[in-house]
């Protein structure tokens, strides 16, 4: 067992805190200079408390009127389209009775959107995902601009919902913060079935109607998705990095544990509130330090998680005033055994992982390990230590147990001294095409350096297209470009795996190369993606051209095109859909201001940070 981190888990670490210095100075000067002597809202005047409260009942009055109990702010992504937040319609009674009976206060503060990446895949509404994130962003500062609230509990699971609203919790960074999910749905179709009939449709063996069924059977009820996407890999790094209580993170919805994990949550963000004194006040600003973040990265790249994290947790981290770097993942990552098998890494999904041993073993591992910081701080504590342990309901109520000691399933969830790969399931390439992230833990090592003639898309329905006439059939490498940020939004590609597997399955050496986003679903087939820069910012991506031949090597972390470097700079950029005007329509011309100001997908493809 060791307490002492890993010497390059100290030594990135250590560097993200000093070229972060000055801001992270900045921001915490800032959050300070916020926390009031006492509650904000007794600053308010009459007029402007009278209003905060008019709604309410009489004991709720009278505990706002004072400033001796704590009120605390909901803010939820709940609708009911949404099988991962339909959970969540009755957690704000549940919350406000908690907390009632604990002593404080709770007001729904505020709802923020909370889009599918599923149903939107594909579909002219996916070029607004991302930037849904900075929206989630702005609509949690929204509810939490009113000086009313002394905590929060951020209600929400999915993709750019989670990460949004700890964004928008850190411009509160002053504020004590305990993010509540609802877990996942019960384990459906399995994921090796599903990709085989997704295959098969994409190979024109099966009609829309067995797609269709296939699908219905995997996602089937509420809860979260359970494949380890973006969404189940927002809950482990919440609970990674001190946000969640220990052990909540894949308790299914409508149990008897997951009510009690949610009043629990209620109960204890009062105590981390002012109210109880400096020692036990946790300010989610403070909280969420550079160790934090870097538990964060390490838990990621241990479960070989969404790639989209590292645009979030990049966006995230600056939100604190923290510089988080591409160069940070590929460090920790040369360090970071791999310990899961979960699709789309492998079969089993979050329920096995839960069942093999979850978060409390994986956790235990990694600080045994030295590779995650323990005296990081959370919600449940100061250390992280805490997560360790497993929530149990007993006839005395909700206590935490130690987690267990082995795996019950090492198929799915294994020991640091027994991984399923040296090092972490993310890496960079980079070359004079610029600088690309690339997820590994699901490619084969055969699968890993492709260098074949380039075939170059503006669009996923392009390739297509070209897939269904049989252009495709050989070694290629496919570049689908001008789906960066400033292009359309930077869309996940999720179309493009089908397609690209047929073609690897039939023996061809395939890669692709992309200023896009794959899904946190991403597979087998090798992908260089959120190239930066990208093409519509003047990246080297647009003077490719077909026949081109590329070389992508995920061990090596190359990518180039094998083009001297001044015929490249002497060809003409490629135009693009933005510049034909395509961005309109499904609300698209709406994020115009966003799409000029987003920033680069090293910096987190943000406009807000």
């Amino acid at each position: 067992m060791s307490t002492t981190p890993h010497p390059v888990v100290a030594r990135v670490t250590r560097r993200i805190a000093e070229r972060s210095a000055e801001r992270r100075a900045a921001y915490l000067r800032r959050i300070a200079e916020a926390r009031a002597a006492g509650p904000a809202r007794t600053a308010l005047g009459c007029a402007n408390l009278a209003h905060g409260f008019a709604a309410c009942g009489p004991l709720e009055k009278l505990r706002l009127r004072g400033d001796a109990a704590p009120n605390i702010a909901i803010v939820s992504a709940y609708n009911d389209m949404l099988s991962a937040h339909q959970p969540l319609k009755d957690y704000p009674d549940r919350i406000k009775a908690a907390v009632a009976e604990a002593g404080g206060t709770a007001q729904f503060a505020g709802g923020v959107p909370a889009m599918c990446d599923g149903i939107t895949q594909g579909r002219a509404g996916m070029e607004l995902s991302l930037f849904s994130r900075d929206v989630v962003a702005m609509a949690t500062a929204v509810a939490l601009s009113h000086d009313m609230f002394d905590g929060a509990l951020l209600l929400g699971t999915c993709d750019k919902i989670v990460p949004g609203l700890v964004i928008g919790a850190l411009s509160f960074g002053h504020l004590p913060v305990i993010l509540v999910p609802a877990g996942p749905m019960p384990s459906g179709l399995p994921n090796a079935e599903k990709a085989k009939v997704r295959k098969r449709y994409a190979a024109g063996e099966i009609g829309r109607d067995e797609l269709l069924e296939a699908e219905a059977k995997s996602y089937h009820s509420p809860g979260t998705c359970t494949f380890y996407g973006t969404a189940n890999s927002n809950q482990l790094l919440m609970e990674a990095m001190g946000l969640h209580l220990p052990g909540a993170s894949f308790v299914p919805p409508g149990t008897d544990l997951r009510d009690a994990l949610t009043d629990a949550a209620a109960r204890r963000v009062l105590e981390l509130t002012a109210f109880k004194g400096d020692d036990a006040y946790t300010p989610i600003g403070e909280m969420l330090d550079e160790r934090a973040f870097v538990n964060g990265v390490v838990a990621l790249l241990a479960t070989g998680g969404s790639t989209n994290h590292t645009l979030h947790l990049v966006a995230m981290a600056a939100a604190a005033g923290i510089e988080l770097t591409w160069d940070d993942f590929d460090e920790l990552s040369a360090v970071t055994p791999l310990l899961t098998r979960l699709y789309p890494n492998g079969a089993a999904d979050v329920n096995h992982f839960h069942a093999a041993g979850g978060t409390a073993f994986l956790i235990g591992e990694l600080l045994d390990a030295g590779l995650l910081h323990e005296d990081a701080r959370t919600v449940a504590g100061d250390t992280l230590a805490a997560y360790r342990d497993a929530p149990k309901l007993t006839p005395d109520g909700l206590v935490w147990e130690p987690g267990p000691d082995a795996s019950a399933d090492t198929s799915v969830l294994r020991p640091v001294d027994e991984p399923f790969d040296a090092q972490g399931g993310l890496r960079t390439v980079s070359g004079n095409l610029g600088r690309a992230v690339i997820k590994v833990s699901a490619v084969k090592p055969e699968h890993r350096a492709v260098e074949a003639p380039a075939r170059v898309f503006g669009s996923q329905e392009e390739l297509q297209r070209a897939f269904a006439a049989g252009e495709l059939d050989r070694d290629v490498v496919v570049v689908v470009r001008y789906q960066g940020p400033r292009a359309n939004g930077m869309p996940e590609l999720h179309r493009l795996t089908p397609p690209l597997s047929v073609l690897q399955d039939r023996g061809h050496r395939v890669a692709l190369v992309t200023d896009g986003r794959m899904s946190g679903a991403s597979g087998t087939v090798p992908a260089a993606i959120h190239l930066s820069p990208e093409a519509a910012a003047g990246g080297p991506l647009a003077r490719l051209r077909d026949g081109d031949v590329i070389r992508l090597d995920a061990d090596k972390g190359l990518l180039e095109a094998l083009v001297s470097d001044e015929e490249l700079a002497a060809r003409e950029p490629a135009g693009g859909a933005a510049e034909r005007g395509a961005w309109t329509g499904t609300g698209r011309e709406l994020f115009d201001a966003f799409r000029a100001a987003a920033g680069p997908a090293e910096r987190g493809a943000g406009v807000v940070v």
